[in-house]
Formats: structure tokens, C-alpha cells, sequence
């Protein structure tokens, strides 16, 4: 897409806002999204929690994801790592008061990572799992496609999702929507009384976007979130400049549509979101987290880091919990590590 001239380019986005660019979709958005069935996942214990007298397990199971028209479905189906699922769960015994440790269902934490994440060793770090578990969260830790275990063999390569082909960008954000919500409902169906969902940049988006899809989360909190392909393609000069820019930016806009969180009111709550951002990042903009918070109603808090080098993250965090501990979930407060 970015070696195609102008005119050929123009002519493609709009070849794609002809499928997907459906007022049926954004009002339906069953037809595009559809209610994933339940997933039976072969788990492998990987060790001990002994801090929280748990254990870890990992999970794969197949990702049921069909691209939406036929003819794509061959080219995305291709990529034979992607169509397992992957997650990471970090699950411990829960306390109740005046009564011995023992098995309690627990509220849980899906955290979905960003661009070029999902190796379970960094993302442990990159969200506070253990404080979060001490909080009495169960967690986990997803993958999305074409990341990580899913990458695509020659991984020197840049996943194609998202990537220069539209299409791609489209039925990958389609298919992670897909496995997360597969994973909330096993959360579900194995016992916790409530699941939520935390991402950083493009996990930020993903968890938006499933906002405005899931009525029954706890709650959503997007982290240094990216709220348009459209606007970050813009602001990387990916369109040029003057009235073809301008033309490029408006139907790339509208091809994405369609995975927009912009594009749907949310169905959780206000109240049960908060978005953060880092008050100078130069790669997901603070104008991002901006555009979300308005168009949610949600709460806005700007810590002063940026996107990598997220200095006050440790305060961004507490009041993560400060946010929990107002929707009556979790434990009392722990010292972030």
C-alpha cells in the first residue's frame, strides 16, 4: 500500500470501505463481531506462585476466527502460528477473613500488550502482575496475533497486523477481539465473579474496542492508548502532505471504521473506565487517550512519562488501584514493586 501512487492507493481504501464500511456493522455490531463460543484450552502448568500460593499455567487452544469474506480468508489463514491462541494465566489462592486459604473465586485481569509484545517474560514487567496479583486479581496475560508464539516463521519480518495492508490491520483486530472475548468468558465460566481489561498502546485500542462491544466487564482501562490508524498514520507522515494527504487520511479513516472504538458508544460505564497517558509520548500521542476519554465520558489521568520510558508509571498504577478499590474490587492497597 505505501509504493502505491495516489490514484492507485485512493482506488484500494476505497475497494475496502466498500466491504467493510457497513452502516450495518457499526449498528450491528454482532454481524462483524460475532459472540464467540466457548474455549477449551489445553493448559500446561509452568511453575509455582509461591508468594500468592498459586500456580502459573500457560493456555493455547485454536483460534476460531474466519475473515469476514471469503476471498481474504485463504491469504489470512495462511500464517499457520496464528491460528492458536495463546495466554498466560498467574492464578493464586484466594484469603477470606477469619477462615483458612483455600480455593475462592477471584475477579480477574486480562492484560493485552502492544506492538510487537507478548513475550510473557517482558509483559510480567510491563504490567505489574505480581502487585496485581497481591491485589487479589487473578491474571492474564494474552497474546495477540501474528505476536510473539503467533509471529510469523521469518520473524525478522514486521507482523502484518497491524501492517501496510489495511486488510490485515482489519481482520487482525477482528480476530484478537475474537480470542479475548473467548478468553473473558473461560475466566467466566471457571469461576470469577468478574473480569476486566487493561492494555498498553495497541492493547489500549484492542480493550477499547472491546468496550464498547462487552457490557459485563468490570472494567477497562486503556494505558497509553492509540485511539485511530487513521490519526497515527497521519502524524507519521505516512500520507504526505497537502489535499492528497488530506484525501488518504479521510478514506484510510473510513476503511478502519469499522474496528473504531470512536465508531460505537461503549457499553461499560464510565465510572468503570479510566484511561491513562503519558504526558509525553511521541509514538501513541496524549491526544489519543484525549479523543477516547471524550468520546467514553471516561477519566483521564496523565502521568508525566512517555511511552517507552514511562516515568511515573508507579503513580499511574496506584491510582489504577485507587480505581479498583472505588468499583469494590480487590484487596487493600500493596506497595507497587
Amino acid at each position: 500500500m505505501r509504493d502505491l501512487s495516489h490514484e492507485n492507493r485512493m482506488g484500494a481504501l476505497s475497494a475496502i470501505a466498500a466491504d467493510y464500511d457497513e452502516p450495518r456493522f457499526i449498528a450491528s455490531p454482532e454481524l462483524f463481531f460475532p459472540e464467540p463460543e466457548a474455549i477449551r484450552p489445553y493448559s500446561v502448568h509452568v511453575r509455582d506462585l509461591r508468594h500468592a500460593n498459586g500456580e502459573v499455567v500457560d493456555l493455547r487452544w485454536d483460534s476460531a476466527h474466519v475473515s469476514m469474506f471469503s476471498a481474504f480468508h485463504a491469504t489470512f489463514a495462511a500464517y499457520e502460528n496464528n491460528r492458536t491462541a495463546h495466554a498466560r494465566l498467574f492464578l493464586a489462592r484466594a484469603r477470606e477473613s477469619g477462615r483458612p486459604r483455600e480455593s475462592l473465586p477471584r475477579p480477574a485481569v486480562v492484560a493485552i500488550h502492544g506492538y510487537l509484545g507478548g513475550a510473557y517474560g517482558f509483559e510480567e514487567r510491563a504490567f505489574p502482575v505480581r502487585w496485581m496479583v497481591r491485589r487479589g486479581f487473578d491474571v492474564a496475560l494474552v497474546v495477540l496475533p501474528f505476536h510473539a508464539q503467533r509471529a510469523r516463521t521469518d520473524r525478522a519480518a514486521a507482523p502484518p497486523f497491524p501492517g501496510a495492508d489495511p486488510r490485515f490491520t482489519i481482520e487482525g483486530a477482528r480476530q484478537a477481539v475474537h480470542d479475548i472475548r473467548g478468553l473473558v468468558r473461560y475466566l467466566r465460566d471457571r469461576g470469577a465473579p468478574s473480569v476486566g481489561l487493561m492494555g498498553m498502546s495497541l492493547g489500549g485500542y484492542l480493550t477499547s474496542l472491546v468496550a464498547t462491544l462487552e457490557s459485563d466487564l468490570a472494567f477497562a482501562v486503556p494505558m497509553i492508548p492509540l485511539a485511530s490508524f487513521a490519526d497515527f498514520a497521519r502524524d507519521q507522515g505516512r500520507f504526505g502532505e497537502g489535499p492528497a494527504a488530506a484525501d488518504q487520511y479521510r478514506a484510510y479513516d473510513a476503511a478502519m471504521r469499522v474496528i473504531s472504538p470512536l465508531a460505537r458508544p461503549s457499553k461499560v460505564p464510565p465510572e468503570r473506565m479510566l484511561i491513562l497517558a503519558g504526558a509525553h509520548d511521541h509514538i501513541t500521542p496524549k491526544a489519543h487517550a484525549e479523543r477516547l476519554a471524550a468520546h467514553f465520558g471516561a477519566r483521564l489521568v496523565v502521568f508525566p512519562g512517555g511511552h517507552l520510558l514511562q516515568i511515573g508509571r508507579g503513580d499511574a498504577f496506584r491510582e489504577v488501584g485507587r480505581f479498583w478499590r472505588g468499583l469494590g474490587l480487590g484487596a487493600a492497597s500493596h506497595r507497587l514493586a
